[in-house]
């Protein structure tokens, strides 16, 4: 930004930065700010305006760093990039709208205008990328841990394994099924392995696939499988789809599935008379 420009900026700074604020008040009532109490918001606009009156300040306009924290806190913070952008475009509108008021002719100028537009696009690009990157890192952290804890293999006794699944199977998910499932296996030393899908909400011929494969996969590493969690629904649906689970046994409910774990193991559940 050329340095006369950026003098004609911040000598009407008090002047753009109100006007800036009547005009952010009016996105309060979206949905995504519902949340945000009016103190919290009031003192984010007073703070947004300040670090974008920063980037002029600054010799060339060109020293980011501070807004670069300000928007880092707002992703950290859950709040949505539709503030940012509109505030920019209502910042950028209000500049060019009180110095094309003012006496100078050069504000008046296509020139002026358009060094305008290239110092609010910059920011724009900037915060957007920041934004868009900070994004993409969260939900891939989300996304391990949800992996994480989506297929988990649990031992309930003495080489009796349990993997609960809930939620949709897809492809993806299928392959860490069967990691996390041959993984726990030998670490567990299990002999049985209930791989329960009460969670599951629906078992279509693609899911019923996976589930033979990765009891398949058990049995070639020594172990037994038993498919726990048969509702009537899905049993229906395996039935009229001609899906063949004959191949391994299937319990209705996990308590069934560890009685047959433990006849298979040569244990069993006795009451002792009080």
């Amino acid at each position: 930004m050329k340095p006369f420009i950026r003098d004609i900026i911040l000598e009407h700074k008090i002047e753009i930065m109100e006007e800036w604020q009547k005009e952010i008040n009016k996105f309060r009532t979206d949905d995504s700010l519902q949340n945000i109490t009016d103190t919290m918001y009031e003192n984010t606009n007073r703070e947004f305006v300040n670090k974008l009156i920063l980037t002029v300040q600054t010799e060339g306009g060109g020293d980011h760093d501070e807004l670069i924290q300000f928007a880092e806190r707002l992703i950290q913070l859950g709040w949505p990039l539709n503030y940012i952008t509109r505030g920019l475009q209502e910042f950028r509108k209000i500049t060019i709208e009180t110095l094309s008021e003012t006496s100078d002719n050069y504000c008046k100028s296509i020139e002026f205008f358009q060094e305008i537009e290239d110092w609010i696009d910059g920011i724009v690009n900037l915060l957007v990328n920041q934004y868009s990157g900070s994004w993409e890192n969260t939900v891939f952290l989300q996304k391990m841990a949800l992996k994480e804890l989506s297929a988990p293999l649990i031992p309930v006794f003495d080489n009796i394994s349990v993997m609960p699944l809930i939620g949709t199977i897809d492809t993806e998910r299928a392959k860490l099924i069967m990691e996390n499932l041959l993984d726990g296996v030998i670490e567990h030393r299990s002999q049985v392995v209930l791989i329960d899908i009460t969670g599951v909400p629906v078992v279509d011929t693609m899911v019923a696939h996976h589930i033979i494969q990765a009891s398949e996969a058990v049995r070639l590493v020594g172990a037994k499988c038993i498919l726990v969690g048969i509702r009537p629904e899905i049993a229906q649906t395996i039935v009229n789809l001609g899906i063949d689970l004959g191949k391994f046994p299937t319990k209705s409910t996990l308590k069934k599935g560890i009685e047959s774990a433990l006849e298979l193991t040569k244990r069993q559940i006795v009451e002792i008379e009080q």
